[in-house]
């Protein structure tokens, strides 16, 4: 019996459940004081590379390699002073968005939850 391999991406719903989390994350982000100032500029433009990372994040195609490059999200963000605070308040919005969109009650929610857990762990780069 071949077992049939689903990707993240395929198991949260595609393209249409990143285009629903991504909408329900910004406005979050945007609103939190300790956030907010990490992301100036254009929303839409933000939006569009978040939809792009985190398709390609969990096993779509590679959108945002192919525009981008290699994604590098540590060196992309030394820039920014992101530390475990602020870290861990950009995953409560995540949280947040998984639950406003249902994410959350899908199976895949746990795995991609945890691989966006790394990801916080590893963008911290100062300890306030």
């Amino acid at each position: 019996m071949v077992q049939e391999f689903k990707t993240l991406f395929e198991e949260i719903g595609g393209t249409e459940t990143i285009e629903k989390l991504v909408e329900a994350f910004y406005p979050r982000v945007y609103a939190d004081p300790i956030l907010s100032p990490l992301f100036e500029g254009d929303i839409e433009e933000i939006k569009q590379k978040q939809r792009m990372f985190l398709t390609q994040f969990l096993g779509g195609p590679p959108l945002y390699s192919q525009e981008f490059g290699p994604p590098a999200m540590k060196q992309r963000h030394m820039p920014f002073e992101i530390s475990p605070k602020r870290a861990e308040r950009w995953l409560s919005c995540m949280k947040d968005a998984f639950k406003e969109t249902g994410l959350d009650q899908n199976s895949a929610a746990g795995p991609f939850y945890d691989r966006l857990m790394q990801v916080a762990a590893i963008m911290v780069n100062s300890f306030e």
